[in-house]
């Protein structure tokens, strides 16, 4: 994280800038589609940004990433041990623990509910023992947890244009939309992790089961039940979505870019699938370069062009403008700068 990023913050010493940056490198390294669409936010609200995503990593990498010969036991120790550090770090706002740290400082400075943070850890505990999901409302219920919570955290950073509870339930379903194109991304990792995240009823209705899936995986071969199983999943996604989208105009004018940008690549994930053949057993599908590249230059067209209209509607104090730009806007292919500033 720049000094620039951090000074305009208003962060300061030594230990708590070190732990924003540590943060910062776990977003870098780990959520490359919200990096990039983070660094158009306006820079004193990124520090926040990375550190809330910064912990959804570190307590994701004990559970999916653990060091060789780690078993379930130790990785529930260290959950636990995560969880109460993050326990003592909210209500002290401090931690020895540098993403702690980060993340109390972050619920401190813009009064982030506790009660998202932890249940995000209660979610991330329940990977180490729940295998499965019988049913679409069972697993709503965990990524409530996993992904929601993670929508509402941001909605203070990000800003609104309305009261908070109104653009609420879209931040979350937007939470929920890019875990479940990871889920639909990442089947083949998942189920060589032992999990299958989707729902055993959505299968069930295609033929579809737990071994037919490890079958596929293991012999590279298609079956047309899977795809079917696949796509359905795919449009029950999108219809999360749909949901989601209404919250895009909710939110302050500067912080739009970022989240539509966010939106639009995390969408592409699901084109990508669908272009691949629902192959996902076999290899994992990824947005082309060249679209990431346009998608972040429409972001920083409008971030361009908010930023006008906030400079006119200041000399201009009585002349109205719209909050939001046309989704026509143009989207040359410029090189994304390293900052955006």
């Amino acid at each position: 994280m720049t000094d620039r990023e951090l000074d305009a913050a208003g962060i300061h010493g030594p230990a708590l800038r070190a732990a924003y940056r540590h943060c910062r490198a776990l977003n870098a390294r780990h959520g490359k589609t919200y990096f990039l669409a983070t660094r158009l936010l306006p820079i004193e609200r990124r520090p926040a940004v990375h550190a809330l995503y910064g912990f959804a990593r570190w307590a994701d990498d004990i559970v999916d990433r653990p060091a060789p010969g780690v078993g379930p036991a130790h990785r529930g120790t260290a959950l636990a041990d995560l969880r109460e550090n993050l326990r003592r770090g909210l209500r002290q706002e401090h931690s020895a623990e540098p993403v702690v740290r980060a993340v109390a400082d972050t619920a401190r400075r813009y009064a982030i509910d506790h009660a998202h943070f932890h249940d995000f850890m209660t979610a991330m505990c329940s990977d180490l023992v729940v295998t499965d999901y019988p049913t679409y409302a069972d697993l709503r219920g965990y990524t409530h947890g996993s992904a929601a919570v993670i929508g509402l955290q941001m909605l203070p950073v990000l800003g609104t244009v309305v009261p908070r509870v109104q653009a609420a339930p879209h931040a979350a379903a937007l939470g929920v939309a890019f875990q479940l194109t990871n889920f639909l991304r990442d089947v083949g990792e998942d189920l060589d992790r032992g999990r299958v995240y989707l729902p055993a009823d959505l299968l069930a209705g295609h033929g579809v089961d737990r071994e037919l899936l490890r079958w596929s995986r293991d012999t590279g071969r298609r079956d047309r039940r899977v795809t079917a199983a696949l796509r359905e999943f795919e449009a029950l996604t999108r219809g999360v979505y749909r949901e989601a989208a209404p919250g895009l105009a909710m939110l302050d004018p500067v912080s739009r870019p970022c989240i539509r940008t966010a939106y639009v690549l995390y969408g592409g994930i699901l084109d990508a699938v669908a272009r691949d053949g629902y192959a996902v057993l076999h290899r994992r599908s990824v947005v082309r370069r060249r679209h990431r590249a346009a998608v972040a230059a429409d972001g920083l067209v409008r971030v361009a062009a908010t930023r006008l209209r906030h400079r006119g509607a200041a000399r201009h104090p009585a002349s109205g403008t719209p909050d939001t730009l046309p989704a026509t806007a143009p989207a040359a292919r410029p090189t994304v700068p390293e900052e955006v500033a």
